[in-house]
């Protein structure tokens, strides 16, 4: 008997031992593709790497040369990463495309070899039209690319005529590999990706509410800390949802399912972010200011004094706090038993005012912002997961399943619209400007590098080409070579003594290689700096199989760098330059425009107006706000010597940020009205709209320098206005005093942001302009 005890607590001890490590596996793996939203940066490596591997194999069978090994490699490198499509038979047509184009860079490097001036003219109207074809989308950009990259390998190795026949049969083994390795090995399907992104949403959305229980309970010391992490995680919950919505198309049966999941990942984003701040305004000793959430070393509010005396209270939100965080990290064929219906119906009735803790009205707001996630994570599992069990569900419950099913039968799929064309000519189109400064960046470098080198003259010409990439204005080309430079530096160092462990080990060299392309694809998204790293390391390794590695080659690959960056950014100053400012001011005003879009429209819904698209005009502002914050880099960036201009531009993408979530959470509010029991239109709140759109117009004018004349009107509150109107007393917690509170803040985000852009402040509440708590 004894014996029999002894082995079952001994399998005990194993069960738990493994169950431990599950856990932990499982928790590792979220945190990782958390990080790496639908696995893209991993599969983009293993794909690369994978059709490397095939293409070294395959020659190494054929037994080739050093020298025809590394131009396999170089050219399955890009004809992997070059093409960018999602639809698989987009890609395919682009990789069967790309093999004559890859060829016949190929055959004119080699026969142009001796002929020097007749080379570089080539190479320069190569080097042009391959930035041109941009304008044909992401098949132009990755035939020019491959274009450019093989004439850039036929340098590289020195390919001369006599050996023209073996270098062809090299590349189309390398096109071959790489389409094996595409579509067989690591295939890249959208209703492949779409699944890991949305599991990278859950576990990021599982991350911020975490954060936002240690927000709860984190002391003065530690609270500027937990905001930075707030901050960072609703930032990549938010580039979560981006991803998803870029790959819904293509990657769901109908547009009907497309518009159900992007309304439910939206819902559950605004409701996350909701919850953070009104766990922030609950903590502080006065209504927190939402810029706090979205500016950067903002002042932390005073904090404790709300809940000093609410312990009780706190204890309730702690434990459903952790309920939430439970209902958003179980997967859904993990839900077994009642405790989970349990929880969720708890939730679910904050919505409903059942249960309320007595507290005061800013927690009371939290366990009502708690019962708004609890829905959304709801409609989540049901928009990913299908139908759930309905045998638990309270009435609370019931009716958000009601009001579920009623905005699923709206939901028709958004009419197809296409881009808007581009009326833009000549010079004024973007690629063809592109295209001149490319060109005469190139020039230059092609001059000042044969005077560095008359070998390797073309990694200037290289180092000028990246820099153009994925820029659009001066101050972001100077950023890109500056951050190339850099990573090109270590890259020096790290070659240096990868060159010397290697020695004559050529397989250990090629492993060493790969692992470095790997580390280009993997962090490319994430950091330049890395990827040029990872690219100097490289050639270091690829200089050793060569036989030509020296410590006076990779200083030369430094020098050749500095030259083509400098080349880079004088073309961009002199040949048709767009600045810094006049790109972030286009911009801008498209912001202002998308965020007015998007008030008014649900102002009217809200006011008793016809049901739109309010999610996919959310989504544009979104979109245009990213692009925005990209282009102000330059501005932002470190080292840049004008402070005044950076505090500048940071204040205004973070009240701009402030606006589009008080925008947000008005639109999904708005959507709500036509199917919701609780949620009544008011015809009222149109003239507050109108007045928060005019006020937009004014500054969209300024910034586009259409019109000096105009006031920003201030006036009084929203909330005055409305009661002056005959609305009576408003309640924290309904929905119409949430309205008021996303009107009035915007209001006061729009008036804020009339100061930095110089625009005049009419009414009592000039001064209150920064304020948007």
């Amino acid at each position: 008997m004894l014996v029999h005890c002894g082995s079952w607590q001994k399998w005990g001890v194993y069960g738990s031992v493994l169950a431990a490590i599950r856990r932990t596996g499982t928790h590792s793996w979220d945190r990782f593709a958390a990080s790496d939203p639908g696995l893209l940066r991993l599969m983009a490596g293993l794909r690369t790497v994978g059709a490397i591997v095939l293409t070294l194999v395959v020659l190494a069978l054929l037994d080739t040369g050093v020298t025809l090994m590394v131009a396999g490699a170089m050219t399955a490198m890009v004809s992997t990463f070059a093409i960018k499509e999602k639809e698989v038979r987009g890609q395919a047509v682009t990789l069967a495309l790309g093999l004559p184009v890859a060829l016949t860079a190929m055959s004119l490097g080699a026969l142009l070899h001796t002929l020097v001036i007749a080379g570089d003219l080539f190479f320069v109207l190569l080097i042009f039209g391959a930035v041109y074809c941009r304008r044909f989308g992401d098949r132009g950009t990755a035939l020019g690319l491959i274009g450019f990259q093989v004439y850039f390998v036929s340098l590289f190795v020195h390919a001369t005529g006599p050996a023209l026949p073996e270098l062809c049969l090299t590349l189309g083994i390398a096109f071959v590999c790489s389409a094996v390795v595409r579509f067989a090995v690591v295939p890249e399907t959208p209703t492949r990706t779409l699944p890991r992104l949305r599991e990278a949403f859950r576990a990021r959305l599982a991350q911020l509410m975490a954060t936002q229980m240690e927000l709860l309970d984190a002391g003065p010391d530690d609270l500027d800390g937990v905001l930075d992490d707030l901050r960072r995680h609703t930032a990549r919950l938010h580039e979560a949802a981006l991803m998803i919505q870029g790959h819904l198309e293509e990657g769901t049966r109908d547009a009907a399912t497309a518009g159900l999941v992007e309304r439910r990942v939206a819902d559950a984003e605004i409701a996350a972010e909701r919850l953070g701040m009104l766990i922030l305004n609950a903590r502080s000793a006065e209504r927190a200011d939402t810029i706090t959430m979205h500016l950067p070393h903002a002042p932390v509010p005073a904090t404790a004094t709300r809940l000093g005396t609410e312990e009780e209270a706190l204890a309730i939100l702690r434990r459903d706090l952790r309920a939430l965080l439970l209902l958003v990290a179980r997967r859904a064929p993990d839900d077994r038993g009642t405790a989970l219906a349990l929880v969720r119906n708890r939730l679910l009735g904050y919505r409903e005012e059942d249960d309320l803790p007595r507290a005061s009205a800013a927690v009371q707001d939290v366990f009502r912002g708690l019962g708004e996630a609890a829905r959304a994570v709801l409609g989540l599992r049901l928009a990913l997961d299908g139908p759930q069990d309905e045998s638990d569900d309270s009435p609370a419950t019931t009716r958000s399943r009601e009001e579920f099913d009623a905005e699923d039968l709206s939901i028709v799929g958004a009419d197809e619209t296409e881009e808007p064309a581009d009326d833009r000519t000549g010079l004024e189109r973007p690629t063809t400007r592109a295209a001149f400064q490319v060109a005469v960046g190139s020039t230059l470098a092609i001059i000042g590098g044969e005077f560095l080198s008359s070998q390797r003259w073309y990694w200037a010409v290289l180092t000028c080409w990246v820099v153009f990439l994925n820029t659009a204005s001066t101050g972001e080309i100077l950023v890109k070579g500056y951050r190339r430079l850099v990573g090109t530096v270590l890259g020096v160092v790290a070659g240096v003594a990868l060159a010397g462990l290697v020695g004559n080990h050529t397989w250990t060299a090629f492993a060493l290689v790969l692992l470095c392309i790997f580390g280009m694809w993997f962090t490319a998204p994430l950091s330049y700096a890395l990827m040029s790293f990872f690219t100097t390391a490289m050639l270091g390794l690829l200089y050793t199989l060569l036989n030509t590695y020296s410590l006076d080659v990779l200083v030369l690959r430094i020098e050749e760098t500095a030259l083509g960056a400098a080349c880079g950014i004088i073309a961009a100053v002199l040949v048709l330059p767009v600045h810094t400012d006049r790109r972030t001011d286009e911009l801008l005003g498209t912001v202002l425009v998308r965020l007015r879009d998007v008030v008014s429209a649900a102002v009217e819904q809200l006011s008793g107006g016809p049901a739109v698209d309010l999610l996919g005009m959310a989504r544009d502002l979104d979109t245009a706000l990213d692009e925005l914050r990209a282009s102000t880099q330059p501005l932002t960036h470190p080292i840049t010597p004008l402070r005044g201009r950076r505090r500048t531009a940071r204040y205004l993408v973070a009240l701009l940020e402030t606006c589009a979530y008080h925008a947000r959470s008005l639109a999904a509010t708005a959507e709500l009205v036509p199917y919701s029991k609780t949620i009544a239109a008011d015809p009222r709140l149109a003239r507050a709209g109108r007045r928060i759109g005019q006020n937009i117009d004014l500054l969209v004018a300024r910034v586009l320098e259409e019109s000096t004349e105009g006031e920003v009107d201030s006036g009084f509150s929203i909330a005055a206005m409305l009661e002056a109107a005959g609305a009576g007393a408003l309640q924290s917690g309904t929905v119409t005093f949430r309205v008021l509170r996303h009107l009035q803040r915007l209001d006061e985000g729009v008036v804020g942001l009339a100061r930095p852009l110089d625009v005049p402040v009419a009414g009592p509440k000039a001064s209150k302009g920064s304020k948007a708590g």
